[in-house]
């Protein structure tokens, strides 16, 4: 008899074989983590629309939707293109990524950087500005944790030197921008990847202490201007004048506490149609969820961000090796930091910093940045098996 009986034409052993195979990598994609990101994207797409329309129902400004809608798109496609690629196979270009985004690290405080808000952080390519500081996150991420699992837990003092001089790079000049929001995430993500890499207890409290010094010295120090060194603090006093910075906490926090328990609908929240609440598509876009969704609407965003954190810190469980582990473990202290601190802020119980909320504030590179982090995330559950 045919050993090919009964098959369809053109088929081969080992195609039919690959679709038999349970340890194919697209047989393992994580669908609730998929369907996670995806529902808190259309959260933000409807609430960055919803932050930008304008207040004239005869003209509905769409040029942000249309900008953002093509970020999500290209992050997304960002996220397939990384969860292709077997993740070991990254450690080998982690060094060069590291390398070409500290280039445009130094790039971008030179001449050649444009200065926005007061933070020279971008590059100005023609209607796209490029953030060399969102990418670094992953970079950092990809040599931290290349570098741990090839010391496997085993971190000693100059192990851990080694560690600490990979952040430390992107983390001054992102100072120098400045933008201490995004130094902050650095941070986060670091102390994060050291935590599971075993690093010694008192270690851990000596750089605790380092960085607490280090936080005094740069708000008592010129690298920060004035502005911001208010938008840190004013949280702690926020009736302290008339000040910009407090204005626009307690606008965020008027929006939010208008909201109540049902919100105030789609396209009807005051603060957020009358453009009140300053950036509020971009830092402050919990404001108009608050606003507009109320309460319910505010935790149901909160649920299904822990409901990614709990796949994204499943995966780091899974996970057959300390690369796999550890790429999880940064990019979870990149997301739960931001989440944080992003909600923390719009409602008054942490720094005002330029930190955007993952998959819902409107921005290009924190966008790309973001999914190609949860590429790598994907591409650890894909593979357990393989």
């Amino acid at each position: 008899m045919d050993a090919f009986a009964g098959r369809w034409p053109g088929t081969t052993r080992s195609s039919s074989s690959m679709r038999r195979n349970p340890a194919a990598p697209w047989r393992h994609v994580d669908l609730i983590m998929l369907g996670s990101i995806v529902a808190i994207a259309i959260i933000g797409t409807l609430m960055v629309f919803s932050a930008t329309r304008g207040s004239d129902p005869d003209s509905v400004n769409t040029g942000t939707l249309e900008r953002h809608v093509v970020f999500l798109l290209t992050g997304g496609t960002t996220m397939v293109l990384v969860s292709m690629v077997d993740y070991r196979k990254f450690r080998e270009w982690a060094l060069i990524a590291y390398i070409g985004v500290c280039a445009l690290l130094v790039g971008v405080v030179s001449p050649l950087g444009t200065e926005v808000n007061g933070a020279q952080a971008w590059f100005q390519i023609g209607g796209f500005q490029l953030q060399p500081s969102e990418l670094s996150k992953v970079a950092v991420i990809l040599v931290l944790a290349s570098l741990g699992a090839q010391f496997g837990g085993d971190v000693d003092v100059r192990r851990l030197g080694v560690l600490l001089a990979v952040p430390a790079v992107p983390l001054i000049l992102i100072i120098l921008q400045p933008d201490p929001g995004t130094a902050m995430v650095i941070v986060a993500i670091t102390m994060g990847v050291l935590l599971v890499s075993n690093v010694r207890a008192k270690h851990i409290a000596a750089l605790t202490l380092l960085g607490l010094t280090g936080l005094v010295f740069v708000l008592n120090s010129g690298l920060l201007e004035d502005y911001q060194k208010s938008r840190l603090t004013v949280f702690l006093n926020p009736s302290a004048g008339l000040r910009e910075e407090a204005y626009n906490l307690n606008q965020s926090k008027i929006a939010i506490g208008s909201g109540g328990i049902l919100g105030k609908g789609i396209f009807e929240g005051t603060q957020t149609q009358l453009d009140i609440v300053p950036e509020q598509h971009t830092d402050f876009i919990f404001t108009a969820v608050g606003e507009e969704l109320g309460f319910i609407g505010a935790a149901t965003l909160l649920v299904l961000f822990g409901i990614l954190c709990w796949r994204i810190w499943r995966i780091a469980q899974l996970s057959r090796d300390q690369l796999g582990l550890l790429l999880c473990v940064g990019v979870l202290s990149m997301i739960v930091f931001q989440m944080f601190q992003n909600t923390g802020m719009t409602m008054g119980i942490m720094p005002i910093t330029g930190i955007p909320l993952p998959l819902v504030s409107h921005g290009g590179s924190s966008t790309i940045a973001l999914f190609a982090g949860l590429g790598l995330v994907q591409n650890v559950h894909m593979r357990r098996f393989s």
